[in-house]
């Protein structure tokens, strides 16, 4: 298995994260690791109110909602009302005419039975015909063989992964480390029942679960993309109003590494006591920035949703000359540095 290396954005959400989670939520999976953390959090997370399918649609536009109001479609870059561009049973020929429910862990892996079908914890609104071209097939890595490319850039073709040859659908990589999450989410929610899954991204076990291709692209997805805003606000929003259970995997990003790579892994904490300072802040046009950490830094801000704004290179990391922020409107940003030492992170507030 490879090992994990935790990247920036990761150490940098997991402040945000952390603090969903009711108190003592995820207690019973304290000090746990492998395939005891993994029991773990299934008894936590198992017994959700499960919705019927056909209430998806209403859920939808309150769980994956774009700011102005159309929907979150992440197998295209297409633009769909709520209602009006619904999938009513036929059209979609083409992208961008309807969207419909995907189940991006499809339901032939676990024919169709419930509470599988329903959770929508796996199942997000997305171009109908990105849906058919998508099919059953697995998530992976689309070599040279590329059969179809969505308006987002997500692939349909032979994998070119180490492991797996067959014909792999490949998610934009905006949203890949979402649906590593979503994966890891599937199989410690049905534990109990997951060597009943047919895939071939799966072993027919409990534990690990997975094949040793889908575990290593999974995780390495999880690492390049991870937690987003949009991931939080929809785990906390699924918890409280619908199926009143959480995705471990986006609370706590470690619990991945603790229970398939805990026994290789070299991935420093995400708690590692790195330092940064950001003066004043909140801050109105200029801040100035201190790290702890050693050599020049990459210094980039980013916005709730992981979307990068601004980006400086080569500064001395103890340099404190003045950050020009005047482009940012009112709002909470996020600042990371990032030097051959390290990576540290804090929060930026802009209030003018």
């Amino acid at each position: 298995m490879k090992k994990i290396v935790l990247t920036l954005l990761l150490s940098l959400t997991i402040l945000f994260v952390i603090a969903q989670a009711p108190s003592g939520y995820y207690s019973a999976a304290d000090g746990k690791n492998g395939e005891e953390l993994m029991e773990a959090l299934h008894l936590i997370i198992k017994d959700h109110t499960a919705l019927d399918y056909a209430a998806l649609w209403a859920v939808f536009p309150i769980t994956d909602v774009n700011e102005d109001g159309t929907v979150l479609d992440m197998y295209s870059s297409c633009e769909f009302t709520f209602g009006e561009d619904q999938d009513g049973g036929s059209g979609g020929s083409t992208e961008c005419e309807l969207y419909n429910r995907e189940h991006s862990f499809p339901q032939s892996w676990f024919n169709k039975k419930s509470p599988m079908v329903s959770d929508l914890f796996h199942i997000y609104p997305v171009d109908k015909k990105v849906n058919s071209v998508r099919d059953n097939y697995p998530f992976g890595q689309v070599g040279e063989n590329v059969t179809y490319t969505s308006t987002n850039n997500c692939k349909l073709g032979t994998s070119s992964y180490s492991g797996y040859t067959g014909v792999v659908f490949e998610p934009t990589d905006e949203y890949k480390g979402d649906f590593a999450r979503t994966y890891f989410y599937m199989v410690t929610r049905y534990y109990d029942v997951v060597e009943g899954f047919n895939t071939p991204m799966l072993d027919k076990t409990k534990f690990p679960a997975f094949t040793e291709w889908a575990l290593n692209l999974l995780l390495e997805w999880h690492e390049q993309d991870p937690v987003s805003e949009k991931e939080i606000v929809r785990n906390n929003l699924i918890y409280d109003d619908y199926q009143h259970n959480r995705n471990p995997f986006i609370d706590n990003p470690n619990y991945a590494k603790d229970i398939w790579d805990y026994t290789n892994s070299t991935a420093p904490s995400l708690f590692a006591a790195q330092r940064i300072t950001v003066s004043p802040n909140p801050a109105q046009n200029m801040v100035k920035v201190e790290t702890n950490l050693s050599g020049n830094t990459t210094l980039s801000i980013y916005n709730l949703l992981g979307n990068r704004l601004i980006r400086y290179e080569n500064i001395p990391a103890h340099d404190t000359n003045p950050i020009n922020i005047s482009a940012l409107p009112n709002g909470v940003y996020l600042i990371s540095v990032e030097t051959i030492g390290g990576k540290a992170i804090t929060r930026l507030v802009v209030n003018r």
